[in-house]
C-alpha cells in the first residue's frame, strides 16, 4: 500500500509512534534494554514537539515497570548495553522532578567507577569472558550520550564531557581505518576469532555499529564546550567519517548497504536502521558546522531513500521495512545473512531521531516529516 502514502505531507514521526503504540503497551513492548530505549529517546523526542502528552505517559509507565519509588533498579550493569535506557532516567527527573530517576541513573554512574577498560581506558563492551578486552562500536552510543545528558541534568559535567570525549577518541583510534569508515569492533588481546592479529579489528564495517559511533559522536560534540582539549580530535573523526560514508551512498537508492563498502558483493543489501542514523549524524553535523554544508544534500539522499522503506499495514498503521536484527561480530556472510525485520526496534527508534533531526533543520523547505 506503499503507492497511497503522502510523502510530502505525512508527519511521520506520529504516525509511526501511533501506529506503535497501537501495537505495544508499556508492558509488551519489551524488557529493559538497548533497542527499547533507543525507541522511546525516539517517542520522546516526537513528545517534545507535539507535547501529546500519552507519548511521555507511556515512557513513565515503560520505566516504572523496572524503578521503584525509592529509585532500586535491579541491573547489575555489567554491559553498555545494560546502559543506554539509562537516558530515560535523566528525561524523567527532567519532566517530573522525581528524585526516584536521580537515584537509579546514579546507579549507571557509579557502576563506571569500577566498570573494565582496555589499557588505554576505553570500556569492555561487556564483562563476560566472551566480551572481555574488547571494544564494539556500538557501545559507545550505549553509555556515551547517557553520560553528557546526566553530568547535564545533574552537575557532573566536569567527569562526564571528559569521559565521553575519552571515550569516543579511544574507540575511533582503534576502530577507525582509511578512508573513514570504523571496523564494528576492536579485542585487546587479539583472542576473539575475528580479531586481526596484528590490529585487534574485526574483518568488516558493519553498518549499524558504524552508525552508532556516528550518532553518539555528534550527541557528545552537542555537548562539549568549544574550548574542551578533545572536541578538534572527535572533529576530525566525524570529518573522515563523513567523507567515508558519502563515498559509500548507494547512488540508486540513497541507503547504506548492511556491509558499508562491499555494495557489489552478492548478498549485500541496504539497511533502514543504519541509512536512518548516518542520515541523522550527517544531517546534524551539517547544521551545526562540525562538517561540510554540502553533507546536507547526501543526509536529504538518505532521508528518500528510508522513506521508500515505508508503507502501510492493512489497518493503515505505518510499517517499516529491511531493518537486520541484533547482530554480533562477524564476517561478510554473516552480516549479510542477518534476518530483515519490519518494524524491529533498532529501526523505529532510528528513524524517529533522523525525522525529528530533518524537520527541524529543514523545515522550511515543506517536506513532509
Amino acid at each position: 500500500m506503499s503507492a497511497s502514502l503522502n510523502r510530502n505531507t505525512t508527519d511521520w514521526s506520529t504516525s509511526l509512534v501511533d501506529s506503535t503504540l497501537a501495537r505495544s503497551t508499556p508492558t509488551t513492548i519489551g524488557g529493559w534494554s538497548y533497542p527499547v530505549g533507543l525507541y522511546l529517546y525516539g517517542q520522546y523526542l516526537t513528545y517534545q514537539r507535539t507535547h501529546e502528552e500519552r507519548y511521555l505517559t507511556f515512557i513513565k509507565e515503560y520505566v516504572d515497570r523496572f524503578v521503584g519509588a525509592d529509585g532500586s533498579l535491579g541491573q547489575s550493569f555489567n554491559s553498555l548495553d545494560s546502559m543506554q535506557a539509562g537516558r530515560l532516567l535523566t528525561i524523567l527527573h527532567r519532566e517530573t522532578g522525581q528524585d526516584r530517576y536521580r537515584i537509579a541513573a546514579r546507579k549507571i554512574r557509579d557502576r563506571l567507577k569500577t566498570y573494565p577498560r582496555t589499557g588505554d581506558g576505553g570500556f569492555w563492551h561487556a564483562t563476560s569472558a566472551s566480551r572481555a578486552h574488547q571494544l564494539w562500536a556500538d557501545g559507545v552510543y550505549m553509555v556515551n550520550p547517557f553520560l553528557v545528558e546526566y553530568g547535564e541534568e545533574f552537575g557532573d559535567t566536569s567527569y562526564t564531557q571528559d569521559e565521553a570525549a575519552e571515550q569516543l577518541a579511544v574507540y575511533g583510534g582503534h576502530l577507525q581505518v582509511p578512508g573513514g569508515l570504523l571496523r564494528h569492533a576492536y579485542d585487546e588481546s587479539r583472542e576473539a576469532s575475528w580479531a586481526d592479529e596484528d590490529t585487534g579489528r574485526a574483518p568488516e564495517s558493519w553498518c549499524r555499529a558504524v552508525g552508532w559511533y556516528s550518532m553518539a559522536l555528534v550527541n557528545v560534540l552537542d555537548a562539549l564546550p568549544a574550548d574542551h582539549p578533545r572536541r578538534a580530535r572527535l572533529r576530525a573523526v566525524l570529518t573522515r567519517l563523513a567523507a567515508g560514508l558519502e563515498r559509500y551512498q548507494d547512488p540508486a537508492t540513497g541507503r547504506w548497504f548492511q556491509v558499508i563498502d562491499q555494495g557489489d558483493r552478492p548478498g549485500n543489501w541496504t539497511e533502514t536502521s543504519c541509512s536512518s542514523m548516518f542520515t541523522y549524524a550527517l544531517s546534524r553535523g551539517a547544521q551545526q558546522g562540525y562538517i561540510d554544508a554540502h553533507y546536507t544534500a547526501v543526509a536529504r539522499r538518505g532521508y528518500a531513500g528510508v522513506l521508500d522503506r515505508v508503507s502501510l499495514d492493512g489497518d493503515g498503521r505505518t510499517e517499516l521495512a529491511e531493518i537486520s536484527v541484533g547482530t554480533n561480530v562477524g564476517d561478510y556472510a554473516y552480516y549479510v545473512g542477518r534476518d530483515r525485520a519490519t518494524n524491529d526496534l533498532h529501526g523505529l527508534g532510528a528513524f524517529l531521531i533522523m525525522n525529528e533531526q530533518l524537520r527541524a533543520s529543514d523545515s522550511t523547505e515543506g517536506r513532509g516529516r
